[in-house]
């Protein structure tokens, strides 16, 4: 069942995937409305969700016009769901208040992702900023009524759908912890009340929501694991109600934008913009795009970025993406290797038919954790498919670079020989490093054509073959998500210690 799900799962970019799961949650909220099971009708919530969808479309439009940046529809379409999931309803049309409110709630949450940043970065959650800011100016705040029993079914099945996608259970699970270990410690005096206290922390409160959808928004969460768990904790702990400052008690909006302000202290705060210097072929259908930043930065061989390349009319996968860095630090451009298929998006094609020279791209969070080992004794094997191995070309590269000699085997399989890339960097690693190289193809080899490598898929046999001391080692897997879980159950059959096995993953997208 979980690889069905996951199968779905990467079928649908990250920000897609939340937008369906709050539409599904909106859905869910209608019906329940329509039977009276939530204090407000149908007419008047379909009302708020076309005011402030219209108002966050706007607003969206004209921040980023005037401050000429590539929009983003679906950002504004998943604040305004989020939104109309935390602001109750008025119960007519006729609250002039209601409608301000709305107004003010949804301007400022756009007006957050282009005013209030630094070094243009987020720094705030969009909606936890503008509901604080109308809460402060205008006395009037969210009531997050997403918070109940009724929308607790609609709340878990969307809400670990999108953490599965982004794999943030470990800082989900951290942030229910702390929280509740919090809520309980400071009211309960014995188990009964305890566990009551338990069950209406987490159904009749907004603390499912706010940790599956609010927690997880990427840009404002840390780059590492620990770190995220760190941020859990801080959000966790200051979401018990009874913390308060003098006067002033925590909300899920303040708790939310403490943590904000942690997880910018400790995330890189560059964007960069790009601009395209060359388009090199390094495989079939496979290009390398290599592009001139406008200032340096640093970064480990084997991270990633989230890529935004503003065009008319995207389709359903949107104008962004996460691509792994293809190039070492030790090298001036940088490069994101991409591989096109038949029936491509809109971002690929438009990526595609960029102009060398013109077009630029916006780049930023830099994350990852599928890094070399700072133990360079640590011996290594390399696992990629495909297009998989860009982070692999990142680090043989910058060890290259660096005469950095580490015991390294490497498998990399494809369908065909026309679809191995950056082979050229590789050999190199295998005569200046003594990297041990293993190319394999899964498509019987074409009569006449010269083949030096191995035939078949990976497997436990052929990995015992050529690494027999499998057992010692630290393997790296790259590939599609379906490719990694195959490799991955083949080492743990094998008796690799699952500490052993690194899965290069981020928030992919289709």
């Amino acid at each position: 069942m979980i690889k069905i799900i996951d199968n779905l799962l990467n079928k649908v970019t990250m920000y897609r995937l939340v937008l369906y799961a709050l539409l599904f949650m909106i859905a869910g909220g209608l019906i329940l409305s329509y039977f009276g099971i939530l204090p407000f009708t149908p007419v008047m919530f379909f009302s708020e969700v076309v005011f402030v969808t219209a108002i966050c479309f706007i607003s969206n439009k004209i921040f980023a016009s005037f401050l000429g940046v590539p929009t983003n529809v679906e950002s504004a379409f998943i604040t305004a769901f989020i939104l109309v999931l935390i602001v109750t309803p008025a119960k007519d049309f006729v609250s002039l208040p209601y409608w301000g409110f709305l107004f003010w709630v949804s301007v400022w949450a756009m007006a957050s992702k282009y005013i209030f940043a630094l070094d243009n970065k987020h720094v705030f959650n969009p909606v936890a900023l503008s509901v604080a800011l109308t809460s402060i100016t205008m006395g009037q705040s969210a009531s997050w009524w997403v918070g109940t029993l009724a929308m607790a079914p609609f709340v878990i099945i969307g809400g670990m759908l999108i953490t599965r996608k982004v794999r943030r259970f470990d800082m989900v699970l951290t942030f229910f912890a702390i929280a509740l270990i919090t809520i309980v410690a400071t009211q309960a005096f014995d188990f009964a009340s305890g566990f009551n206290i338990l069950v209406r922390s987490i159904f009749y409160s907004p603390l499912l929501f706010f940790a599956f959808v609010m927690l997880t928004e990427p840009l404002t969460t840390p780059p590492t694991r620990i770190l995220r768990m760190l941020y859990g904790s801080i959000c966790g702990f200051l979401s018990a109600p009874i913390m308060h400052i003098g006067s002033l008690y925590s909300t899920p909006e303040l708790s939310l934008l403490v943590g904000n302000v942690f997880s910018y202290i400790v995330s890189p705060k560059q964007k960069f913009v790009l601009v395209l210097k060359q388009k090199i072929k390094v495989a079939q259908n496979t290009y390398d795009f290599v592009f001139s930043p406008d200032h340096p930065f640093y970064f480990r061989p084997g991270q990633y970025l989230e890529w935004t390349l503003g065009h008319k009319w995207p389709d359903s996968r949107g104008n962004r993406r996460y691509f792994t860095i293809a190039s070492s630090p030790t090298e001036r451009e940088i490069r994101i290797g991409i591989k096109f298929y038949a029936n491509g998006s809109s971002f690929k094609n438009k990526l595609l038919n960029m102009k060398e020279g013109q077009d630029t791209i916006i780049a930023s969070q830099l994350a990852g954790e599928f890094v070399l080992p700072k133990d360079v004794n640590k011996k290594l094997v390399f696992m990629a498919g495909g297009i998989g191995v860009t982070p692999f070309r990142s680090m043989v590269k910058y060890m290259i670079d660096k005469k950095q000699e580490r015991d390294v085997v490497m498998f990399y399989s494809n369908r065909t020989s026309a679809d191995v890339a950056y082979e050229n960097i590789l050999d190199q690693s295998a005569v200046e490093l003594g990297f041990k190289i293993v190319y394999t193809v899964t498509d019987p080899v074409p009569p006449g054509e010269i083949w030096h490598g191995k035939t078949g898929f990976v497997d436990a046999k052929m990995v015992k073959q050529e690494v027999p001391d499998f057992l010692e080692r630290h393997f790296y897997l790259s590939g599609t998500h379906g490719m990694c879980e195959t490799f991955e159950n083949m080492l743990l059959g094998m008796g690799v210690k699952s500490s052993h096995i690194h899965k290069d993953f981020f928030p992919g997208f289709a």
